[in-house]
């Protein structure tokens, strides 16, 4: 897991090609007016890269669960007020709620989080698949980014 200010982020490139271009995406888009709805762009390697911009409503901590993915990197952003960001690592998951979908690339934990990240407008929280996160943590709704990097 990467906590960072988005024009810090250029200091993780060389974790992966894909990664990179999604940090590149990033910081150059950083200050533009985002929509609700989903963009792709692609990367040097040819991997679709996905930006979902969101409007999710945020829970309280106890009815939000902890979530994995295999296949994809999640880079959280949020473009109004802060988001609160649970993590723990999978590798100490006990309570599997709900078992990996292979379609959905997305796995449900009934573990607590061990952290709790508040990531302000202007910071990004990189996930991996060894990070399981319980995004959306709060009360009322936010705006947010939600960028999916192929591993």
């Amino acid at each position: 897991m990467i906590l960072s200010t988005i024009s810090d982020l250029a200091a993780y490139r060389g974790i992966s090609t894909n990664l990179d271009a999604a940090i590149d995406w990033l910081i150059t888009h950083a200050d533009a007016e985002f929509v609700k709805g989903v963009t792709t762009f692609t990367a040097p390697t040819g991997a679709e890269i996905t930006v979902k911009c969101e409007e999710p409503a945020l829970l309280p901590r106890e009815k939000v669960q902890l979530e994995a993915h295999q296949r994809f990197i999640d880079i959280h952003v949020p473009l109004k007020g802060t988001e609160v960001i649970g993590w723990a690592p999978v590798s100490g998951m006990q309570y599997v709620r709900t078992a990996y979908d292979e379609k959905l690339d997305i796995e449900f934990y009934g573990d607590a989080a061990h952290s709790l990240l508040h990531v302000k407008r202007g910071q990004a929280a990189v996930m991996f698949p060894h990070d399981a996160h319980a995004p959306n943590i709060g009360l009322g709704t936010h705006r947010k980014l939600c960028i999916k990097v192929p591993v």
